[in-house]
């Protein structure tokens, strides 16, 4: 998430009540989470294990919850918890704003753009030209729809991110990490009945130019879908995805989370990709392997009876 305006380190802190070690001077521009920082960015880190990771990241800021070495020009806000202080940031820039109207005041759309009854648009969404949206989509807050895109009924675009931070010595186990990330649609996308796309958590889920997915297809927050991909019926996409350009996932395929699908890549229906494959080639079975090997597998599966009769026949 970007800040409407940089906003000094030392405002940061006084909200979040940490004590900072190192650049007391910086301007920090956003937040976001470790695999999508840029410089300039605040991050949040609460376990050890990624402690080297996020401070040597390109994140200029890191909330955390120890006190260590930390490199020139960045800055360390130490505080008990910080994911709690995640929350804190994310709640007071990117508030949760309830409209009461089914178009709000805040909101635009472009020239020719057509929106039916009962379609509902959020505050401070984009819609450009010649766009079709169809009844009773949702569309939530700070989504950006390009121009010429088409989307059908009952499809939900923007909402929050399945993310939860996980502690034990909680009552409650699973905390929602609260999304302040968009929904980018590029142009002349269409999108199905049905279909559900969650907002980035602290980024943005992104789908390229020219891309075409069926009804009942589910993207994950913070997920990049390249130009010109085509999926059919009940996809299932997990979270921070990167699914590059021209591929083609059939119907009922299973992505797993933070993995990346080469361009061009094919996956046949109903498998599942459990991490990153190559593009160019053609996919199946679950956990997918390239479809010629795959066939061949089944024709021996197939010939185990056969084999087997014949084995006993010779004892």
């Amino acid at each position: 998430m970007h800040f409407d305006k940089p906003v000094p380190v030392t405002t940061i802190a006084q909200l979040i009540g940490a004590e900072i070690f190192g650049n007391v001077n910086g301007i920090a521009t956003g937040i976001n989470e470790i695999h999508k920082v840029e410089n300039g960015d605040l991050v949040f880190v609460d376990h050890p294990k990624y402690y080297a990771k996020c401070i040597n990241s390109d994140a200029t800021f890191i909330i955390i919850n120890k006190q260590t070495d930390c490199p020139e020009g960045k800055a360390l806000l130490v505080v008990d918890d910080p994911f709690e202080a995640y929350l804190k940031i994310v709640n007071f820039y990117r508030p949760f704003e309830p409209s009461m109207k089914m178009f709000s005041d805040t909101s635009s759309v472009g020239e020719g753009t057509v929106i039916m009854p009962g379609a509902y648009v959020g505050n401070y969404v984009s819609i450009g030209k010649d766009c079709i949206i169809h009844p009773n989509v949702t569309i939530l807050d700070h989504c950006v729809i390009g121009d010429s895109v088409v989307i059908q009924a009952g499809t939900v675009i923007g909402s929050d991110a399945f993310y939860y931070n996980k502690k034990t010595n909680r009552d409650i186990h699973y905390k929602r990490m609260n999304s302040s990330g968009r929904v980018l649609i590029e142009n002349a996308v269409e999108i199905g009945a049905n279909c559900t796309i969650d907002r980035g958590v602290s980024h943005d889920t992104i789908i390229g130019a020219g891309t075409k997915l069926d009804n009942l297809i589910h993207i994950g927050h913070d997920t990049v879908i390249g130009k010109n991909c085509l999926f059919a019926a009940q996809v299932g996409i997990a979270g921070a995805t990167t699914i590059e350009d021209n591929v083609i996932l059939w119907g009922q395929v299973g992505v797993n989370k933070t993995l990346t699908i080469g361009k061009d890549a094919i996956v046949y229906a109903q498998s599942g990709v459990k991490d990153s494959i190559a593009g160019g080639k053609v996919y199946f079975g679950s956990p997918v392997e390239e479809a010629r090997e795959k066939m061949k597998e089944f024709v021996w599966v197939k010939r185990i009876p056969q084999l087997w009769n014949k084995l006993m026949e010779k004892e």
